[in-house]
């Protein structure tokens, strides 16, 4: 039994250290996520505030509230 116990606490430290060994690649994966995500949002605000999407949006919202109900 006490074998079958120090078998079972073996592989539990095991996986332990190998969960704590990609603690620094979660990390990295965040960072480019935030990145990436920077980037689109930079991209759709030139696209939103380009002159003719403007436009646009401004020609909906002024149906919107012109809009009877």
């Amino acid at each position: 039994m006490c074998k079958a116990v120090r078998a079972r606490m073996r592989a539990w430290v095991c996986r332990v250290r190998a969960v704590r060994r990609d603690a620094g690649m979660v990390t990295s994966e965040y960072a480019m996520g935030i990145v990436a995500a920077v980037a689109f949002a930079v991209v759709l605000y030139k696209v939103v505030t380009s002159g003719q999407v403007s436009a646009e949006l401004q020609d909906i919202v002024k149906r919107a509230l012109d809009a009877r109900m």
